[in-house]
């Protein structure tokens, strides 16, 4: 079947059941459809347990019938169970879901795709009238090599299908320069204003990649641009925000069970085409490698936290859905080597223009509160029309039902011939957020919504298909917007209507996940007033609503929580002489040279990963309670070489197979800091870590270590610098209470091209 993303004016079944309001004639109305809980619900990450083991790579949406629905890639369900052709849920409240069941099976499975052939990272969206999920395909049926990723995609007239497949890729594998194939996996697709759509894909061995789609969407148009670098990011998503696209995408391994240090990271552009950079400018397709940290594990059960999906809920707040570890139930029982990634949700947070996560403190345990997902002023949001909450001026108020899509029941503005049609709701808080599916079968109509009361003081939002624009405006004072030429009014869209702190601000996308069709901003002259009904106007034709909420705007959180201070120097080594009595070699010492206020340290191949152990680790005791251990190290690695995988920095060793090391290290063509973990668990030694960055030739690193007060655990959590003044705050590793881990230096990892680590200080300092 083919995508038209070239909307087809169709004729919509519309089933007219009732009118909703006494003295318009009509039937009965049938009972309301049944209303999510009100706001105040709580929830407890993983939201994906009930029914799950693991659910990784989650995608979301909310269908038209008013259920959220979440989606994962194809791993086994539960222990023991098969591998799936990707997994669909759902969710009245965004706190309690319900699994629905798979997204493929033996009938409507890809033809194309080879029968051992894995689907991953499903990727959804609703476009001119039709679900469209974008998925990886590990296998293809036409090559007989294994492994040749690419896209599909496939459409469905409700969320939970039935799925038809395009029939082919959307782009053709990419063979690798060495051998193999590229990862063109993890797909994210995106909407601009300007009616173009795009395409994100790729991950670590070849980087994150964006195409251009033809008019069906089935096809990749043009050449692709590479929008990160290589060996380091994977799991795209972008939202458009402020006038700047955000791409995030995760990095480091996604699983490794205990020692998983998965991450997101964020920049953003001008263009969706890049170049994307942090919020110190340096860019996400740079050898050093740039990214603003969205989200990392904290100290909690919740490690290797990433590939995720952005979402807003009815009050404006945006969430995220990603998946995490428990570091104490990484692995699936049966099969073996799978990991357990259940979905985890957590508030995102934007603060001096960048996403985080629960405003930095990372992901969440115990109970939270949920996402705004019902109305206020008792208005059923699945079935608008019903009841009293609505009340009408003129014209007509009638339910409906979509006969045409999955909507249900919906509300039917109809105006009569001389006036137009218009409800109210009660009065709704002056900082409101009005959001509605809104279709217009007839391109004479028009939808209004006007919030603060009638007449000049009410700031409007009119979505007109005459003009084809998105106007908000107060009395004369307006904001136009033009409509891209490809978006199809007679098709749902998403309209959201924000006011807040006196500015009023409106956005039409058509699967409100961070896509933009249409946005328009105004700062009304006159104050709106405290309390005042929102007004829903259908004017020259019939207006269409569905999933209709007003509820008060959310109160963003703008200050992240406070970062670990460090205090007074309580130990200094500043290699001007012989080396302090404390520090002692573990392994033979290194053939390292103290001249000049620094100790020259030429790396070798030896190492501590895997059971090798034969590096040499300058080590001394570490001191009692919290403290902050930090070096200054050069080692410079140029840039876009291949040197893996010399490195240098901070070491904390409880053991040659139960370590944590925080350094500059090249990784392929990058250069990164990696803050890795070896532990030995069920005796096998595994090593796994967090990557992040920038980096210099000098850094500056530190470790912040802190002691559970319940469970007597150590936690230390990594920061680095590249100028010794603005730090970089990253992920937290532990190690078990029954431990008495040394800290000192470490340097290795390759002896060709040669270099020598120089570090010029290592000090202990207090946690201020």
């Amino acid at each position: 079947m083919e995508i038209r993303f070239v909307a087809a004016l169709a004729t919509l079944a519309l089933v007219v059941s009732a009118v909703a309001l006494p003295g318009t004639g009509g039937a009965a109305a049938a009972p309301a459809e049944a209303a999510p809980p009100p706001s105040g619900t709580t929830y407890t990450n993983p939201v994906t347990d009930p029914f799950s083991d693991t659910y990784a790579d989650p995608a979301v949406i909310r269908g038209k019938d008013g259920w959220w629905y979440l989606y994962a890639t194809s791993d086994p369900l539960v222990s023991g169970g098969p591998f799936g052709n990707m997994h669909v849920a759902k969710s009245r409240d965004l706190a309690t879901w319900e699994y629905v069941g798979t997204v493929f099976d033996g009938e409507n499975r890809p033809a194309w795709a080879a029968e051992a052939s894995y689907f991953w990272a499903p990727d959804i969206r609703y476009v001119d009238g039709r679900y469209v999920m974008y998925y990886t395909v590990t296998d293809t049926a036409a090559n007989p090599d294994a492994w040749d990723y690419t896209i599909g995609v496939a459409t469905a007239p409700t969320p939970t299908g039935p799925w038809t497949d395009s029939g082919g890729p959307v782009l053709d594998p990419r063979p690798a320069p060495g051998g193999g194939y590229l990862n063109t996996i993890d797909p994210a697709l995106f909407a601009d204003d300007d009616g173009s759509r795009y395409l994100y894909f790729g991950g670590f061995n070849g980087g994150i990649w964006v195409t251009e789609l033809d008019e069906t969407g089935t096809r990749a148009v043009g050449e692709p641009t590479r929008v990160t670098v290589a060996d380091r990011y994977e799991g795209a998503f972008v939202v458009k925000r402020d006038g700047w696209y955000y791409l995030m995408g995760s990095s480091a391994n996604c699983c490794s069970g205990p020692v998983t240090g998965y991450s997101v990271y964020t920049g953003r552009s001008r263009s969706p085409l890049g170049p994307f950079t942090d919020h110190e400018g340096v860019g996400m397709n740079e050898s050093r490698v740039g990214g603003t940290l969205v989200v990392a594990q904290n100290g909690n059960r919740w490690i290797g936290v990433g590939h995720h999906a952005v979402f807003s809920d009815v009050s404006g707040q945006d969430w995220m859905l990603y998946h995490g570890i428990d570091r104490d139930n990484a692995w699936l029982n049966q099969p073996g080597g799978v990991n357990r990634r259940p979905t985890l949700l957590d508030r995102l947070d934007w603060i001096d223009g960048w996403p985080v996560v629960n405003a930095g403190a990372g992901p969440s345990e115990g109970a939270q509160t949920a996402p705004v997902a019902a109305s206020e002023l008792g208005i059923v949001s699945a079935d608008p029309a019903s009841g009293h909450a609505l009340r009408r001026v003129t014209g007509t108020l009638a339910r409906g039902s979509d006969g045409a899509g999955d909507a249900g029941s919906i509300a039917r503005l109809v105006p009569d011939r001389r006036h137009a049609a218009v409800v109210r709701t009660a009065p709704a808080p002056r900082d409101v957020r009005v959001e509605t599916d809104v279709r217009l079968p007839d391109a004479d109509g028009s939808f209004t919504v006007t919030v603060g009361g009638p007449g000049s003081a009410g700031v409007s939002v009119r979505l007109d298909t005459q003009e084809r624009e998105l106007v908000v405006g107060q009395g004369r004072q307006k904001v136009r917007t033009a409509l891209p030429a490809n978006a199809d009014l007679t098709s749902w869209h998403v309209l959201s209507v924000e006011v807040r702190d006196g500015v009023a601000a409106a956005r039409l996308s058509s699967s409100g996940l961070g896509d933009v069709d249409a946005e328009a901003r105004l700062e009304p002259r006159t104050p709106l007033p405290r309390k005042a009904p929102v007004r829903l106007v259908a004017d020259g034709a019939e207006a269409q609503l569905d999933n209709l909420t007003v509820v008060a705007a959310h109160e963003p959180v703008t200050e992240r929580v406070a970062e670990p201070q460090a205090g007074a120097v309580t130990f200094a080594e500043e290699f001007d002489g012989a080396l302090d009595a404390g520090w002692r070699w573990q392994h033979s010492p290194a053939a390292v040279s103290i001249t000049d206020g620094a100790l020259t340290w030429p790396l070798t191949g030896h190492d501590l990963v895997g059971t090798r152990n034969d590096a040499p680790v300058l080590l001394r005791d570490a001191p009692e309670g919290d403290y902050v251990l930090e070096a200054t190290v050069r080692l410079p690695l140029g840039e876009d070489t291949v040197r893996n995988f010399q490195q240098a920095g901070l070491m904390v060793h409880a053991g040659d197979d139960d370590f944590l090391r925080l350094g500059s290290v090249a990784i392929g063509r990058t250069r990164q800091v990696e803050f890795g973990k070896e532990l030995t668990a069920d005796g096998t030694v595994r090593f796994g870590g967090f990557v992040s960055g920038p980096v210099a030739d000098t850094m500056h690193l530190r470790l912040f270590h802190t002691t559970d007060p319940t469970t007597g655990e150590h936690r230390y959590r990594s920061a680095t610098s590249r100028d010794g003044d603005h730090w970089r705050f990253g992920a937290t590793w532990t190690l078990p209470a029954d431990t008495d881990p040394a800290i000192g230096i470490y340097a290795g990892g390759g002896a060709a091209p040669a270099v020598s680590a120089v570090f010029e200080e290592v000090l202990v300092r207090d946690l201020g």
